[in-house]
Formats: structure tokens, C-alpha cells, sequence
């Protein structure tokens, strides 16, 4: 049996148990990474999709289960939550969902965690870090007796995560980044895939990606002198494959604000023209 396959329960670090959500896309890949902390569980990070069969598994493995965390408010991560905090009476901690599309409305927290607010578990000490950029409230959180640190889609197994504008702010994205490599990790466990055991590595790999992206969009600006998103995203994503490119899209808008925010270039209706500051 794969260590990735939906419903299996696997121990990932002392303590520590993840199960898998049934809902594979091409989005979540095998899909979302519920944790499960304690011996046994009282608490979960991200339950995931309202799936009736995934929270009854919860509810029969975790019995005493007093609390819920949410990373994000994505459809993927919370909808979940509700449903398993009304069976079991946990409290719910993460951040409000925000405006826009693609957010859980259902969630609504009982403490939105402040940055470095410390969870008392049974397990250990649960540090909260406000990681924007994904999401403008997404949270990491970090099993501080594991250096083990829930990333949520702000690190994930081998991609780098979406970024989608106006809610998803690539400038934030990298900041929190930085802010991440301040802290004492061990591990990393993402909100899809395998665990990373290498983070200073993966902090740095997705940042020095970022860079480069930004690199070929400031150069397809030069060279465009004034294009749409779309002649832009041909010439920036050349080696994505098509199914990946709407996603794409959003990521180079997103890069596009941050470029006019610091006055490399300016958008004038559905153009965006290249534009240095003297």
C-alpha cells in the first residue's frame, strides 16, 4: 500500500499521525493532508473536504479529540472542520475566511492564533506563524518538541504553491518565507505529499524558483515593451504543461502586481507595459 493512498493512517513523526482526504485532483495531488497529533489524537490540523466518510475516521481515531487548526480557508483544507466540531464538541482555531472566491464560509474559528501565539497540546507546544501570501490567513504551524512545521500550501511537496490574486499577494508569499527560516525546523508537513525532510532546502529551492520566474517576466516585459497576461504567460511559462496553465496564469499576475508595486511596470487595461522607474 502507497504511504500517500487516501484513508490509510501513517505515523510521520513521534506523536504525529497523518490521513489523507479522499479528494485527488490535479490541484491537491493524492489529496489533503490531515494530521493528527497526540497518543492518543486531541487535536487535527486542516480535516480537509466535508467528506462524510473522512470525518467519520477522524471521529473514530481520534475519540478524544478537543481541537481542530485550520492552516487556510481554502475548499480543500476547512470545510471539514464544521462538520467534525459538531460531532465532538472541538474547538476551532485558525483564521476567518477572507473575500473572494474558493473560500470556506463554514469556518468560523472560536480563536484566530496571533503570530508566535503558543497551543498547549499533550504532544507539546503548537506555535502558530501567520504565513500570507497563498492566502492572506494562512497559517503554519510548528510542533515545536518535533521542529515539525504543518505547512499548509505555503510549502508543499515538489511544486510550488499557487498564488492567487487579489487574495494571494506575492510579495507577502515571500516575505513569509524569510520569516520561516528563523525558526528551528526539522521537518516539514505539507498540506499534500510526502514529508520534506530537508526545510532550509525547500524554503530556499521555492524562494530562488520565485526569483527566477520573476527574472523571465521582467524579461518578456522588456522585450514585449506592452503585452497582455496571456502573450506574457507564453513567453513566461514556456516550460509548464498546458494543463498547468491557468494556474500559471494567476502566479504571473501575481508576480505582475508585485513588479508594479515596486514600479517596474504598469498596468493599462488589459495590457501591462514595461515601465522602470529612472
Amino acid at each position: 500500500m502507497s504511504e500517500l493512498e487516501p484513508g490509510r493512517l501513517v505515523p510521520v513523526a513521534r506523536g504525529v499521525q497523518r490521513l489523507i482526504a479522499p479528494n485527488p485532483s490535479l490541484m491537491t495531488g493524492p489529496g489533503t493532508n490531515t494530521y493528527l497529533l497526540g497518543e492518543p489524537a486531541v487535536a487535527v490540523i486542516d480535516p480537509g473536504p466535508s467528506d462524510a466518510g473522512h470525518i467519520a475516521t477522524l471521529q473514530r481515531v481520534a475519540p478524544r479529540l478537543a481541537t481542530i487548526f485550520v492552516t487556510h480557508t481554502h475548499v480543500d483544507h476547512s470545510p471539514g472542520a464544521a462538520a467534525l466540531a459538531e460531532r465532538t464538541g472541538a474547538r476551532l482555531i485558525g483564521r476567518g475566511a477572507p473575500s473572494g472566491e474558493h473560500q470556506d464560509r463554514s469556518f468560523r474559528p472560536a480563536v484566530q492564533p496571533q503570530r508566535d501565539q503558543c497551543f498547549s497540546l499533550s504532544c507539546g507546544a503548537l506555535r502558530a506563524i501567520d504565513t500570507p501570501g497563498h492566502a492572506s490567513n494562512h497559517v503554519c504551524y510548528l510542533l515545536e518538541s518535533e521542529g515539525l512545521l504543518f505547512s499548509g500550501d505555503h510549502i508543499l511537496d515538489g511544486v510550488t504553491p499557487v498564488i492567487m490574486p487579489p487574495d494571494g499577494v506575492m510579495a507577502d508569499y515571500l516575505q513569509s518565507l524569510r520569516r520561516l527560516a528563523a525558526y528551528g525546523l526539522r521537518a516539514i508537513a505539507p498540506g499534500h505529499g510526502r514529508l520534506l525532510r530537508e526545510p532550509y532546502a525547500e524554503l530556499e529551492r521555492i524562494y530562488a524558483h520565485r526569483l527566477r520566474r520573476e527574472v523571465k517576466v521582467r524579461q518578456a516585459l522588456r522585450s514585449r515593451g506592452s503585452a497582455q497576461l496571456d502573450e506574457l504567460l507564453a513567453l513566461v511559462y514556456d516550460d509548464v504543461r498546458p494543463e498547468l496553465l491557468p494556474m500559471a496564469r494567476c502566479s504571473l499576475e501575481a508576480h505582475l502586481i508585485k513588479l508594479a508595486a515596486a514600479g517596474e511596470c504598469r498596468c493599462q487595461g488589459d495590457s501591462w507595459t514595461y515601465a522602470p522607474r529612472a
